[in-house]
């Protein structure tokens, strides 16, 4: 496995998991009730969305370099 394939799939697996934190944080908030979870709910998910636009620009960037 290159270095570019590792990359593309440790963003898409942080992406991924970004994205079911923030769904348990927001069902926890609708079971406590708390300020922090619907912060770090709404948190996780501009990260999760973060990462993908990052995981778009990094495959924009290196198109020419091959997986192997």
């Amino acid at each position: 496995m290159s270095l570019k394939s590792f990359h593309i799939f440790f963003i898409a697996v942080s992406s991924l998991l970004a994205f079911g934190f923030a769904y348990w944080l927001f069902r926890q908030y609708a079971e406590r009730s708390g300020a922090t979870l619907l912060l770090f709910g709404f948190t996780s998910v501009l990260v999760g969305t973060g990462l993908i636009f990052y995981g778009i620009r990094f495959l924009k960037k290196l198109k020419h370099v091959s997986y192997l």
